[in-house]
């Protein structure tokens, strides 16, 4: 049930002082003297945490722990002066007015740290699956879970909601799954993702992942409160309390009207600019997966990151290995690429795009160009184009959609879909 919400009216954001109340109203009492995990997004993600912390470990004063848990998904642990920073405290700050609060890491890949709380099997894959459904994905998914989301007496989950590749939107128990969870739910989740398609997927609310999502969710036993936030300008315009079905569905509806722009026609070439908080390509080709349904068949999207030199610091081996190629070009070779992990595969695909394979050859529908540090030998050994990022001028690439030219300086959240 939706226990509260609160919107902003459009072009504006909530006021803090809202915020807060919001919090402390279904809060500050709910919890007293239970123990309490709080799931929370990295730095690759917008939301006023450093607030929002302040804000829950008031309202939360009266449990008998707190921590709060990275929902990490395969992103890379963060240090304890990044996990500082990620919530807006000093290091003396955390040794004395933070010290009885825990400022956890998930381990995705730490076998120790998970645990099992049943199984997806392969009918109900199938299910799940529908029209999307490939005889690749798995017969068996192994539904495991930190083991810490069993030692609490409750899970909060706060995170932002925006149109999302995998799931059509993020947030929700996509913060269980893959937040939270073994390599089987990361993988299989993002490969149904990539066999659905980034075009059928992105911005829809009801999708074959979201359903698998709530499937592995219903198992987990730990009572869920969901703080959904929407987010625009680096503040709240939409915050909704409840369980994770219903306030994830009502900021996916919202975020629906806040983060996707119309456009009346489509773009021979973009210059999509992602934003320095994606500091590997892993999360940076966001600013490829927002902009695809807007580029022109043959047209070019320019990834034009500056600050990045990383392909991934956790998957980079395997997808150096593979490159980056279009779904067809995998499934079409299955023996050739099952041995890979099918997130890894599942990133491959959605970077590329969506094409098709002809007479043994492949067709992407758009070319994918990469202005990074990364250099010209890496671009053309991973199946990318290469553009020199110094070579470009934002003042160039301005006010000329008429001539078929989008320029989108902040990439990476909105989504761009034709009207």
């Amino acid at each position: 049930m939706l226990q509260h919400q609160i919107i902003a009216p459009a072009g504006q954001t909530l006021i803090e002082d809202e915020i807060r109340s919001a919090l402390f109203l279904h809060l500050e009492k709910q919890f007293s003297g239970q123990r309490v995990l709080v799931l929370i997004p990295d730095h690759t993600r917008s939301m006023p945490l450093p607030f929002l912390f302040r804000g829950l470990t008031e309202a939360l004063r009266g449990v008998r722990q707190l921590d709060f848990m990275v929902a990490l998904g395969t992103h890379a642990p963060l240090s304890e002066a990044s996990l500082n920073q990620l919530v807006g405290i000093s290091a003396e700050e955390r040794r004395a007015r933070c010290a009885h609060i825990g400022l956890l890491n998930h381990a995705w890949n730490d076998p120790s740290a998970l645990v099992s709380i049943g199984a997806i099997e392969k009918d109900e894959m199938r299910q799940l699956a529908g029209n999307d459904w490939h005889a690749s994905l798995p017969e068996r998914v192994d539904i495991r879970i930190n083991q810490a989301a069993l030692a609490y007496d409750h899970i909060l989950i706060l995170g932002p909601t925006f149109p999302h590749e995998v799931a059509g939107f993020s947030g929700g128990a996509k913060y269980l799954f893959p937040g939270i969870s073994g390599p089987d739910m990361i993988n299989a989740t993002h490969w149904l993702g990539a066999l659905a398609g980034v075009l059928k997927t992105i911005g829809v609310k009801d999708t074959p992942v979201r359903a698998m999502i709530h499937a592995g969710a219903q198992k987990v036993r730990t009572p869920i409160t969901l703080l959904a936030a929407v987010v625009e300008n680096q503040a709240l315009s939409g915050l909704f309390i409840g369980d994770y079905r219903s306030a994830w569905s009502a900021a996916a509806d919202l975020s629906a009207q806040r983060h996707i722009r119309w456009c009346d026609r489509s773009y021979q070439r973009v210059l999509s600019c992602a934003q320095p908080m994606y500091d590997e390509l892993w999360t940076g080709a966001k600013a490829m997966y927002k902009l695809e349904p807007v580029v022109a068949p043959g047209g070019e999207l320019i990834i034009y990151a500056p600050h990045l030199d990383t392909v991934s610091r956790v998957h980079g081996k395997s997808i150096y290995e593979i490159g980056y190629h279009t779904l067809p070009y995998f499934v079409q070779q299955w023996d050739r690429f099952k041995h890979v992990p099918l997130g890894v595969l599942a990133h491959s695909t959605h970077v590329r795009g969506a094409g098709n394979m002809e007479n043994g050859i492949e067709k992407p529908n758009i070319r994918v160009t990469l202005a990074s540090k990364i250099p010209a030998e890496d671009c053309a050994r991973l199946n990318l184009g290469y553009l020199d990022p110094a070579s470009i001028h934002a003042a160039d690439w301005q006010n000329r959609e008429e001539e078929g030219i989008l320029y989108v300086p902040h990439a990476g959240e909105i989504l761009y879909r034709r009207r």
